[in-house]
């Protein structure tokens, strides 16, 4: 809901507004769940820049339009189209996608993510890395990725490695959907409020300037979310997930009489066994990273192996054109994923590294 005090600046698939002292991004692909696309991540990026070091704005909203979600990740068509035809879009999505989900990383002004029903892979990456992490009752946050081929990117590993035990192994390597509790058990949220209040926001934090007056105005309409899963299953999680690689992880949750982790077992064996051994090793690595940055920076040297690998292409195929969720992956048995298949995805690309300061 647009109060009064609000000023629709630009519309589109951005909407930008003005409310106060409060700059407000929205994803407005509704009928899309808010896909993001190459120009919306653009959009968003040259936004956030020019607001900065512009003292008139206090702090940034990011939601998404409808009740669906704030975004369920990027516009994999749109890769899979540019994948088959050649073009050289993944390469400049995923760039830009990266500099903007790290500006929000390190924005100097407070960034207000709402989390709000489906929030997956993209979606997580503009919202998780942001200063105050909104869920709600409705809230579905996922990092599915290792379904399709490919794996959790958008610097989740780093946040997901330092997750309590080994959850943010297990919401990596299965790509199970936790609710608001959970999220914010797992360091991807801070805060639960209603989603009958968030229409309360854009003038509640139209005067805010500082951390501390946001995080006031956000408690001011919290409440505790419901019961959370993650914290009762941790130890059989730590139990499978502390081992040497993906097949021993196989072997110990086959082991375990946890009905969840019977679950987990069944969910990794529908997986592309190339995308399970480089996400565990991907998350692995983020453990020994000191910034962020580096995590952005792997990810883009993964993303850049995968659009050019069988399975990624052969995801989306199953899941997004065809639709027959049946992906042939290749290879098809992990036993078969060598090491020099792994080491390739994180081989150096040169002068194609990722430059934040582009």
């Amino acid at each position: 809901m647009i109060g009064s005090a609000e000023r629709i600046v630009c519309d589109g698939d951005i909407v930008v507004r003005e409310h106060g002292v409060l700059r407000r991004l929205t994803l407005n692909r509704p009928k899309a769940l808010n896909a993001l696309t190459l120009d919306m991540a653009a959009t968003m990026l040259a936004q956030l820049r020019a607001w900065q070091d512009n003292p008139a704005v206090g702090a940034v909203l990011i939601d998404g339009a409808g009740e669906r979600g704030l975004c369920a990740g990027g516009d994999l068509r749109a890769l899979y189209d540019a994948a088959k035809s050649g073009d050289d879009l993944p390469a400049r999505f995923w760039s830009t996608e990266y500099r903007l989900d790290l500006l929000i990383a390190r924005y100097r002004k407070p960034v207000i993510a709402i989390m709000d029903g489906m929030v997956m892979g993209g979606g997580v990456g503009i919202s998780a890395h942001a200063a105050h992490r909104v869920v709600t009752e409705r809230s579905t946050i996922a990092m599915p990725e290792v379904g399709i081929g490919y794996f959790p990117d958008v610097g989740a590993s780093f946040l997901l490695a330092r997750a309590p035990g080994r959850v943010g192994f297990h919401l990596a390597l299965t790509g199970e959907r936790v609710g608001a509790a959970d999220a914010i058990y797992a360091g991807l949220a801070d805060i639960h409020i209603p989603a009958e209040r968030l229409a309360e926001l854009p003038a509640a934090l139209a005067g805010c300037r500082t951390a501390q007056d946001v995080r006031m105005c956000l408690d001011r309409i919290s409440s505790p979310p419901a019961a959370r899963k993650l914290a009762a299953a941790r130890r059989w999680i730590e139990a499978c997930y502390g081992a040497d690689g993906v097949a021993e992880i196989f072997r110990l949750l086959r082991a375990n009489d946890a009905a969840d982790a019977q679950t987990a077992l069944a969910l990794l064996q529908k997986m592309s066994p190339t995308s399970l051994k480089i996400t565990l090793r991907n998350i692995r690595s983020a453990l020994s990273f000191d910034q962020v940055e580096q995590s952005f920076q792997q990810d883009y040297r993964l993303s850049l192996a995968c659009i050019a690998e069988h399975d990624f292409i052969e995801g989306i195929r199953a899941a997004i054109v065809d639709k027959d969720r049946k992906p042939v992956w290749r290879p098809d048995k992990l036993e078969d994923v060598t090491a020099a298949i792994v080491d390739r995805h994180f081989e150096t690309i040169g002068e194609r590294k990722l430059n934040f300061d582009a």
